[in-house]
């Protein structure tokens, strides 16, 4: 388990933490007293920044929604075809999901078990719409096939690309548990190239 050294400890170094600890236990299996082990403080210091482990989750998978819908505000998400700014989305989601691998990783773990994890899941549901309507644009423009119902191939795409934080390391196969691991550019041009290369209307 990830421990914070007690002289560098932060706010967020706590975030930081709480969240290795939330995905290695399961949110329901945390306790503050494993909290502040992990962090190295005591539980009065935890609560001097936050009122309980479930700020901490607020704020853990606020940073991944946060960072998710900011996609959709870039300009290359909202100029151009339908087929190419849902490309552009799509890349940009996987960017997003390795630089902030342990935030998302946790967004897609809640079950909503608490008024929290109720508002990450409906905001997730809200994104998920979003990128549906691109592609269900681009197959209104005629630039993907249609012989693939459109909620099918959305939930097929948010499987691929979600699929990937059960496999990437950013330390690659070396790394510490020994899984698979690839550069970002190379798993975002193979992503890219998979769901595009399967979605688009042969010419």
């Amino acid at each position: 388990m990830t421990t914070a050294k007690r002289d560098t400890y932060t706010p967020e170094t706590l975030l930081s933490v709480a969240v290795q600890v939330f995905i290695e236990r399961g949110y329901d299996g945390t306790s503050m007293e494993h909290l502040s082990k992990a962090a190295g403080i005591s539980k009065s210091s935890i609560y001097h920044h936050v009122s309980g482990k479930e700020e901490l989750l607020r704020r853990a998978v606020s940073r991944a929604l946060d960072e998710l819908f900011g996609i959709l505000d870039e300009e290359h998400a909202r100029v151009g075809t339908a087929a190419e700014r849902l490309e552009y989305v799509v890349r940009r989601m996987v960017e997003v999901l390795m630089a902030e691998l342990p935030y998302v990783t946790l967004l897609l773990r809640v079950r909503g078990n608490t008024g929290t994890e109720r508002w990450a899941l409906e905001r997730r549901r809200e994104f998920d719409h979003r990128v549906a309507a691109l592609l269900k644009d681009a197959a209104a423009e005629g630039d993907v096939r249609a012989d693939v119902e459109v909620r099918l191939a959305t939930r097929l795409v948010f499987g691929m690309i979600n699929s990937i934080v059960e496999w990437y390391r950013p330390d690659g196969p070396d790394g510490p548990d020994g899984r698979a691991g690839a550069g970002e550019p190379e798993v975002v041009d193979a992503v890219a190239r998979l769901v595009f290369g399967g979605l688009r209307k042969a010419s």
